[in-house]
């Protein structure tokens, strides 16, 4: 097989494996220009595969940073050289075709490290420490893609990600405490409720806090607004549909209780979102004049 097909092939790997996780928020979709899809599937198919290895089966520790080390070669090498594997294949591709920074890439590995070794986090600023290696470098990296080097497109994108890290959190409360984690900060819960195991705290515990969070959430997307007028119009789309499903998904763990149910987002919810989404994309302001 020659240079190309094998690039192409781990390309569509990549996009296959995007698609095939559900995910509240869009994923190299149809909203992205069709040249960069393949680029974002790469970035998305690194970072998921390193979360499943931080996070995923019944390895211990060791093995599992053993495993993140190993990960964090193969993305130094596939910089330099074509690696044999369909991941770092694409990405080394993606990094060298669209001049990507690899800097954000090496913190995501920060956060799946951190994952394995620390499952609660005594304070707000710890989190957000937690949330600028996890989530932040996707929206760095993809204003790199769109060649957007706005230091305020970029500060309002680092708050985009903050907040829906945060939202997902917040979404997935229940999971992560059969998981023995929590990610509510300790020094937000009542002191006789601080020492208690993930696993032993309950609602009277949880929900005063979680409002809290919800309010935290919520000033990072009210902050990540002014990013979408600094965009070309088709990432204008992509940004705004992200942040309303954020939104959504926010308004409904605040206003339910995600210890009983996962709040999701359906086909329907998407569609009641388009009039909002296109409402907000054609806000006028600073964005590039590149029309795609």
């Amino acid at each position: 097989m020659n240079s190309d097909s094998a690039i192409a092939q781990a390309y569509q790997y990549c996009l296959q494996l995007a698609r095939s996780h559900y995910e509240n928020f869009p994923v190299a979709s149809y909203l992205l220009r069709p040249d960069l899809r393949p680029a974002v599937a790469a970035i998305y198919a690194f970072a998921r595969q390193a979360d499943d290895l931080a996070d995923e089966g019944n390895a211990p520790a060791r093995i599992r940073l053993k495993q993140l080390d190993a990960w964090e070669t193969l993305l130094g090498r596939c910089i330099r050289e074509h690696v044999d594997h369909p991941v770092f294949l694409a990405l080394g591709d993606a990094i060298q075709r669209h001049c990507l920074p690899v800097e954000p890439l090496y913190d995501l590995l920060v956060a799946f490290r951190m994952d394995v070794t620390i499952h609660r986090y005594e304070t707000a600023e710890e989190l957000a420490f937690y949330c600028r290696h996890s989530a932040n470098p996707i929206g760095r990296l993809m204003l790199a893609l769109h060649d957007i080097d706005d230091p305020r497109a970029i500060t309002c994108a680092d708050a985009l990600c903050t907040g829906l890290q945060l939202a997902n959190f917040w979404q997935d409360l229940a999971i992560d405490l059969s998981r023995g984690r929590c990610y509510l900060p300790a020094a937000w819960l009542e002191k006789e409720h601080r020492h208690l195991s993930p696993r032993e705290l309950d609602e009277t515990a949880l929900l005063p806090a979680l409002g809290r969070a919800c309010r935290w959430t919520r000033e990072h997307f009210d902050k990540a607004r002014d990013l979408i007028p600094r965009l070309p119009w088709r990432l204008r789309l992509q940004v705004a549909a992200t942040l309303h499903g954020g939104l959504r998904i926010l308004e409904r763990t605040a206003r339910g209780n995600p210890l009983h149910h996962r709040p999701r987002l359906s086909r329907g919810d998407w569609l009641r979102m388009i009039p909002p989404v296109l409402r907000d994309a054609s806000r006028l302001g600073t964005a590039s004049g590149n029309p795609a």
